[in-house]
């Protein structure tokens, strides 16, 4: 299987030229083409020279994935379902809010983290995508934006799909330093955001990168029993030790951290949790910022539901009592399989069926 052109670096893309008797002027070209001019095939770079474009053909692939399913919400949220060339599906999700158009992009092809309530999750970890197929994602939303005809560009990315980023590190930097390249698509990494559930060597290692990409957490509950119940990843990772990396994390960036927290009713969303979460953040309050989520319910974790909207006001009202940002996440997708993972466990289902 050819390897994605997607998944090199400029920096990178210019060695390989150099290492095939190309000169290094081409990798601008042929960046220039991809994603400035994002053309589907090695024929459309037209100042790149005959050779070159053959030797590029022999080694690359610009497209390793299709598009299996696409549903698109009343409210704009469009959600992709790609099919990889190995057999493989992943989501991708497209938000439109008033600040510009994010990606949810998806880092693996299952999920190990094994969270209690999460689609995600229901099937294993296969694989690792590539730099290159995380890349792709982007390219795909963009092509569907241009095929609107409204000019907007893929602004915000979120990494926040199926997997765990931290657990395929290298392709995850490579995919962020190209998407944040200004000569490509010029994501600022400001406008980028990975979460991660936890991986405390992760949390460090990304800390001391030069990236001021932002950072969040999916918390979901205030002390390691509760964590440890609804994420198994609390085992190897108990809070004390996430949140000394958290504090690392601020120590080296000054940059304000995001803290995930789906609301479970009656599992995680009583005001003792929140008091409970407070003091945990307490220390760090003036760079933290507690994003609240309704739950999304999954038909596999039928044991778990929506917490009310009486416990949602009064978990916020409890956080914001103590000082603490935070807010209740804006819903979108709704009316199509919104929780992470569900269209692609529906459509494995509908396979094997």
């Amino acid at each position: 299987m050819k390897q994605s052109i997607y998944g090199l670096t400029f920096e990178q893309l210019q060695q390989w030229m150099a290492e095939h008797g190309q000169q290094k002027f081409r990798a601008a070209q042929v960046w220039d083409w991809l994603y400035k001019k994002r053309v589907k095939s090695f024929d459309e770079m037209k100042n790149v020279n005959k050779d070159c474009r053959a030797i590029l053909d022999g080694a690359f692939t610009i497209r390793t994935m299709d598009i299996e399913v696409k549903q698109e919400s009343a409210d704009g949220t469009v959600k992709f379902l790609f099919r990889l060339a190995d057999g493989n599906l992943i989501e991708t999700v497209l938000m439109h809010f008033s600040y510009g158009q994010s990606v949810c992009v998806t880092t693996q092809v299952g999920c190990n983290i094994g969270c209690s309530f999460c689609a995600s999750g229901l099937l294993r970890k296969s694989r690792d995508l590539t730099a290159g197929e995380i890349v792709e994602q982007i390219m795909n939303v963009q092509e569907h934006l241009d095929g609107l005809g409204t000019g907007e560009r893929v602004s915000n990315i979120v990494v926040m799909g199926i997997g765990e980023p931290f657990d395929n590190y290298d392709h995850l930097m490579n995919f962020l330093r190209i998407v944040n390249d200004g000569n490509g698509l010029g994501i600022g990494a400001r406008h980028i955001t990975v979460s991660t559930s936890g991986l405390v060597k992760g949390i460090r290692k990304f800390a001391d990168e030069d990236l001021q990409v932002n950072l969040a957490l999916s918390i979901h509950a205030p002390n390691n029993e509760l964590r440890t119940q609804i994420m198994k990843i609390n085992k190897a990772f108990p809070l004390e030790q996430v949140m000394d990396a958290i504090d690392y994390f601020l120590s080296k960036k000054n940059r304000r951290i995001t803290f995930e927290y789906i609301l479970l009713h009656d599992v995680n969303d009583h005001v003792e949790e929140a008091q409970q979460l407070a003091k945990l953040l307490q220390n760090k309050k003036h760079l933290s910022y507690v994003n609240l989520i309704p739950y999304n319910p999954v038909e596999e974790h039928d044991r778990y539901s929506r917490s009310t909207p009486e416990a949602i006001a009064a978990f916020e009202k409890t956080l914001k009592a103590k000082g603490i940002q935070c807010g209740v996440r804006h819903e979108q997708g709704t009316d199509i399989d919104a929780a992470c993972g569900q269209l692609r466990s529906k459509q494995i289902k509908k396979d094997v069926s």
